[in-house]
């Protein structure tokens, strides 16, 4: 109770912007899906925060729900069975890695919430059959009623709304099925579409590490001024050596990776195909498919260890951000996750691991390229917002692997001075003007703070 209090006098000190622009929630009519379990634990907050600080907990309440509030369409199938369709907020597409991220802090109600079970049941169907209608897409329509990206050069369909080949993509639907599965036991969403998911993903992996050339399958252009949005060479890419990661075109952030081999990304592929392999053993019995998903990550896992860490003149033996497999590297960090800051959050790599420690040093400093530092915040950014733009997941992000209490209250007095006087998180703010933010609706960091004030207080 008394780190909660130094937390909260902290903010008390700080001159937060007067609450008067507060975003409130959607009257309870309104709201696209309800959860009688978040609303409870809503309410339980409230006296707690409200106590401390007005402001958190406007935010709070407006944050946490947010998802739930306004992206969830969930309805029957044809068949009579769940199915949920959840947009990223002012997109009206589903992508694979956020609808699966935005849903997260919600699993902790998943044994006693029947109706929040099923919306959730409902999503990892959808993603299952997207992944199987393409791999290589990270983001879908509702129906197929085309995009305006739908004149990229790539092999675009109608379901698409975009096709920038991310490996966390396939990465956080089994992530999300790994802990829906440990919550509630329930096996019925492991099917044939499940299994086709699966042999999918391993046949994308296997292709993008690259072993029979770079020339593979699946190549990106787009007709742009942003050089970070489309693919060089032809769309295939920056040339790699094989070494056993595993290839990535685009980063989380939708930006082109510079060099493919997208570090914390593998790190995400050897953490996820590891639980999928503990699935397919115990509830389909394909112990074939589970050593496959099995072999992949240790063969990644090996080759992390010796491609991945590099020697930096000021923070020593760090992860690298990307690399090539001939000696090539890139030293920074994105703010969208995964990311390397994010490892300990998503991956296997332990918070106490002394690489990522320096690591960590090393992307939260001057000698990241994208780290900004400004009269309202300090943070990272992405080549995706441009220079000065501080992502709030990156701040948010820190402070959820972190135990350090003053790194913690750090983290939360930042997002409560930098919300633009809206009461939610945006995509990116000015370093120097929180006022100036990019995507005012932006369910994933709504929801990702609300998970951090909860890991605070609780």
């Amino acid at each position: 109770m008394k780190r909660i209090l130094l937390i909260l006098s902290l903010i008390a000190s700080c001159q937060l912007p007067t609450v008067n622009c507060f975003a409130q929630r959607p009257e309870p009519e309104k709201r696209s899906f309800r959860s009688e379990s978040v609303d409870a634990l809503i309410a339980k907050m409230e006296s707690r925060l409200r106590a401390y600080d007005e402001r958190l907990w406007q935010m709070f309440q407006a944050c946490y729900p947010n998802t739930l509030d306004t992206t969830v369409r969930y309805l029957k199938d044809e068949n009579g069975d769940d199915d949920t369709f959840v947009i990223t907020g002012d997109i009206e597409a589903m992508w694979l890695r956020d609808s699966g991220a935005q849903v997260w802090p919600y699993m902790r109600f998943l044994k006693d919430d029947a109706h929040l079970r099923h919306m959730i049941r409902g999503l990892l169907r959808r993603q299952f059959r997207y992944m199987t209608i393409d791999p290589y897409a990270n983001a879908f329509n509702f129906a197929a009623t085309g995009s305006q990206w739908e004149s990229d050069i790539t092999k675009m369909q109608p379901i698409l709304h975009e096709r920038k080949y991310e490996i966390d993509s396939l990465c956080y639907p089994l992530r999300l099925a790994f802990e829906y599965w440990l919550l509630t036991g329930d096996s019925s969403i492991f099917d044939d579409t499940w299994l086709e998911a699966i042999r999918q993903t391993l046949k994308v992996f296997r292709e993008q590490q690259r072993k029979g050339g770079n020339k593979t399958s699946y190549t990106f252009q787009r007709k742009t001024a942003a050089m970070h949005d489309t693919v060089a060479n032809g769309g295939y890419g920056h040339p790699v050596r094989p070494c056993g990661l595993i290839a990535s075109f685009f980063r989380p952030s939708d930006d082109a990776c510079i060099m493919p081999f997208l570090i914390p990304s593998n790190f995400f592929a050897v953490s996820v195909l590891r639980k999928a392999a503990v699935i397919l053993e115990d509830v389909n019995h394909e112990k074939s498919l589970a050593q496959e998903c099995r072999d992949l990550a240790e063969e990644v896992s090996i080759a992390l260890q010796e491609h991945a860490i590099v020697n930096h003149p000021q923070f020593g033996r760090i992860y690298a951000f990307e690399v090539d497999g001939f000696g090539g590297c890139i030293l920074q960090d994105d703010a969208n996750a995964p990311s390397l800051l994010s490892l300990p959050y998503l991956t296997d790599v332990s918070a106490d691991d002394p690489i990522y420690q320096n690591t960590r040093r090393m992307v939260w400093s001057e000698w990241n390229p994208y780290f900004f530092v400004g009269k309202a915040a300090q943070g990272i950014g992405s080549q995706h917002t441009g220079l000065d733009q501080i992502w709030p997941m990156s701040i948010i992000m820190k402070g959820l692997t972190t135990t350090d209490r003053d790194e913690q209250k750090a983290c939360l007095v930042q997002l409560l001075r930098t919300d633009g006087g809206k009461g939610l998180m945006h995509e990116s703010f000015d370093k120097d003007n929180p006022a100036k933010f990019t995507r005012s609706w932006f369910a994933w960091a709504n929801g990702l703070f609300g998970e951090l004030v909860l890991h605070i207080f609780e």
